[in-house]
């Protein structure tokens, strides 16, 4: 232990990994959040990931209560939120039993040691304390009396009751935290001028704390050093850091805009994917309507009235509620609407993991309906491209008439990255079906002769008078029709019209290596781990690696066969028990696919990726 401050020069790193955890009402997110934003206004690149518990308020000090926000920032690419952690910060003894496997040997962990009283080592299941058994000796443990020195920061402030100084503990850590790397704390004492301005009184706690917890780390005689994380190189232009979920909703957004229609969204408000519907509900001066429905059933059943209306219609849910949407899905599939149906994945089945991802909901995307109801399903792969494949789903539903599933995730949707904030100018050109103009012998079921997509004629348009529901439809006036032969050309024709999108979208391309010994192959929000893993081994030496990331999933890309004849072996990585998998298999059966999942409510690791690559590498 050092007696005497210490002046060094910071130690320059490229990236750092830090985790906040504590209590769920701690303010752990809240933390991560500030240091993440004030990262990246500096100008690293980061990545994030909130981990928090799926009870509103779980048992003061539980093992099972510890919530948890992880950041990974760096002058280099950052493609994940990391692996193993080279900062700590625990504010109770359940947090620190919980993540220290996570840290690496001989790292930081801080810990507010006034937490580490008899009764919370009993919730956290210790014997003794670790604080004192030498059980921590392998890490460089810095002990702070957060709580205390926070009342004494506080003792002067007018207001604030003894819950209220306490939970302001957490503002003492990111203090200690921004002095470490080098932030400025002008960006979060912004934040509080904007978010308690009817407050004053939390305004000056805040701060108070803020500042105390920022000069007692650069004073502090256990912390020697500081570290110093440059800025990112990254392309030139506007970036602000972006949550999946806003990144959704300002895709759908864009599109309405770019189409010229007004954006419906129905929808029912479920964990992880609420926060669409929060968003949206913003943006009324774009013309947004949005209606908080009673039930799934409602949110879906009243987006297909708006399409049939003629507005870009949405719904948003996750698994347990696409399995109530499906039947009214399959009302729009034989409609031949356009209805785009957001699922942000999380761990089932029922109820599961609610606060947790996986990817457990492609089967259900792909076949959950009765009856042969083929729709289009396209899954986006970081935060911020969010965006692109929600406009992408826009467009895709709008130009074919025909349902699309958007599959996101809890991982890609809770957490954050850089985005880079494009013009509407600047996103391709959407072209609805609308009809607007009466044409002799016109009927519904008209069709494009290349995509098969049908008009889409408005109600109470005259002369473009019609019949739709959910009874087999005639091939062309859409009256009821349910002879054998009519039933059989339409199923066969609704399935051709979503194969024929295959023509609409990019083929897949690898990244690394073109051809080689193994093809790494993933879909949906798993991009980030598997693209941090794969070009850390090419850096190691293994460079005939691929990777192949799919976000289109029904229709494949056209070009899929040809690039899995490239490798001589194919690895299929899911979080769940092999579904893409399967997919594949059905689909091209003159191949091996050998798989990797992972199925605990957690992305995968770069450590366990390449430990299974090495093994099939030997």
């Amino acid at each position: 232990m050092l007696t005497k401050k210490v002046n060094l020069q910071p130690e320059v790193l490229e990236a750092v990994v830090i985790r906040f955890v504590g209590d769920s009402g701690d303010g752990m997110q809240l933390t991560g959040t500030q240091f993440s934003d004030t990262s990246a206004m500096f100008g690293n690149d980061i990545a994030t990931f909130p981990n928090y518990p799926s009870e509103i308020r779980a048992p003061q000090g539980s093992l099972y209560g510890v919530s948890g926000f992880q950041v990974h920032i760096g002058s280099v690419e950052i493609s994940t939120p990391g692996d193993n952690l080279d900062l700590l910060v625990a504010m109770n003894p359940a947090g620190l039993k919980t993540n220290l496997y996570a840290l690496k040997p001989g790292h930081t962990i801080i810990v507010d040691a006034d937490a580490f009283t008899k009764k919370n080592l009993e919730k956290a299941q210790y014997e003794t304390n670790p604080l004192e058994d030498q059980s921590l000796d392998n890490y460089r443990v810095i002990q702070v009396n957060m709580s205390s020195l926070t009342k004494e920061a506080l003792k002067e402030v007018e207001g604030l009751d003894n819950k209220a100084i306490t939970r302001s503990k957490n503002m003492f850590a990111l203090g200690m935290v921004y002095w470490m790397y080098g932030r400025a704390k002008e960006h979060s004492i912004d934040f509080f001028n904007k978010k308690f301005k009817s407050k004053p009184f939390l305004i000056e706690s805040n701060t108070k704390v803020l500042n105390a917890g920022y000069f007692y780390a650069e004073t502090l005689e256990l912390i020697p050093n500081a570290y110093a994380i440059s800025p990112a190189k990254m392309n030139p232009g506007t970036y602000r850091v972006i949550m999946g979920n806003t990144a959704t909703a300002w895709g759908f957004l864009a599109a309405a805009e770019k189409s010229g229609l007004e954006l419906y969204l129905g929808s029912y408000p479920i964990t992880p994917a609420t926060d669409i519907l929060h968003e949206l509900v913003k943006h009324k001066h774009f013309g947004v309507k949005a209606f908080q429905a009673e039930d799934e059933i409602a949110g879906i059943a009243s987006a297909i009235g708006a399409s049939f209306a003629g507005d870009l219609a949405i719904t948003t849910t996750s698994g347990p509620g696409l399995a109530l949407k499906g039947e009214a899905l399959g009302l729009a599939m034989i409609m031949e609407l356009p209805l785009v149906v957001v699922n942000v994945q999380r761990g089932g089945p029922s109820t599961g993991l609610p606060t947790k991802t996986e990817q457990s909901d492609l089967m259900q995307a792909m076949y959950g309906r009765n009856g042969e109801s083929p729709v289009i399903v396209i899954a986006a792969s970081t935060p911020a491209n969010c965006f692109d494949f929600a406009f992408q789903a826009a467009k895709l539903a709008l130009e074919h008439m025909t349902p699309v599933i958007l599959l996101t995730d809890g991982y890609i949707a809770n957490g954050s990255a850089p985005w880079k904030i494009q013009s509407v100018d600047e996103l391709p050109e959407i072209k609805h079906r609308i009809k607007k103009d009466v044409v002799e012998n016109w009927h519904p079921y008209n069709r494009d002769e290349k995509s098969l997509a049908r008009d889409w004629a408005i109600p109470g348009t005259p002369g473009l008078e019609h019949r739709v529901g959910g009874l087999e439809k005639d091939s062309v006036t859409g009256n009821v029709n349910q002879s054998p032969e009519n039933h059989e050309k339409m199923t066969k024709m609704r399935a051709e019209k979503v194969k024929r999108v295959q023509n609409y979208i990019p083929e897949i391309k690898t990244e690394f290596a073109n051809s080689g010994d193994l093809l790494v192959i993933g879909w949906g929000g798993t991009y980030g781990s598997l693209h941090s893993a794969v070009k850390q081994i090419n850096k190691e030496g293994y460079t005939k690696i691929g990777l192949a990331h799919f976000n289109y999933i029904n229709p494949l890309p056209k070009n899929t066969g040809e690039l899995l004849s490239k490798f001589k072996k194919i690895l299929v990585c899911e979080l769940n028990n092999g579904q893409f998998v399967n997919i594949l298999r059905m689909n091209f059966s003159g191949f091996e696919f050998l798989q990797f999942n992972k199925i605990q409510g957690l992305p995968f690791g770069n450590n366990e990726l390449i430990d299974e690559f090495k093994k099939l590498v030997k």
